[in-house]
């Protein structure tokens, strides 16, 4: 198991060498990877490309797949590329697609069409105050008075 993501991640089966793969019949998100550093570390995979499907076995796996050229030449070969494979507990196709999101956006894999940014700007959703959305106080007592008015 490979965790992939923020904070504690989402737990993937894998990695497995992608050219000895079968693909099972079943939605899931999956990532390629590849060893960018076989030998000093060996244990360190680098994320190509991150994708979802209905049925895996309807996705091109291992190397029918539009984008596997894209995966052979970054990792060097096909026997260097890793898959990894997590079935969303009870999840959508919106679900995966989301998870495709954030791994994108976290690990901007080479061979993902788009790419995500992980970050908000105020102009994208503006800014607003409003009485709820300050801090906490504690200089009020539950009947609406202040402690400067029983002064």
């Amino acid at each position: 198991m490979i965790r992939l993501g923020s904070l504690a991640g989402y737990p993937f089966e894998g990695p497995r060498v992608l050219g000895g793969w079968t693909p099972p019949a079943a939605a899931a998100v999956f990532a390629v990877l590849y060893r960018a550093d076989p030998d000093g570390k060996p244990y360190d995979y680098a994320v190509l490309d991150v994708d979802h499907a209905d049925d895996l076995t309807t996705a091109g796996l291992p190397f029918g797949h539009p984008r596997a050229k894209c995966w052979e030449r970054r990792a060097g070969n096909r026997w260097s590329l890793h898959i990894c494979t997590y079935e969303v507990p009870g999840g959508l196709r919106s679900h995966r697609e989301q998870i495709v999101q954030e791994l994108v956006a976290i690990y901007r894999p080479g061979c993902a069409p788009d790419q995500f940014d992980r970050v908000w700007e105020d102009e994208w959703i503006g800014s607003y105050r409003a009485p709820t959305a300050g801090p906490l106080t504690t200089t009020r007592d539950p009947s609406g008075s202040t402690e400067s008015d029983s002064s």
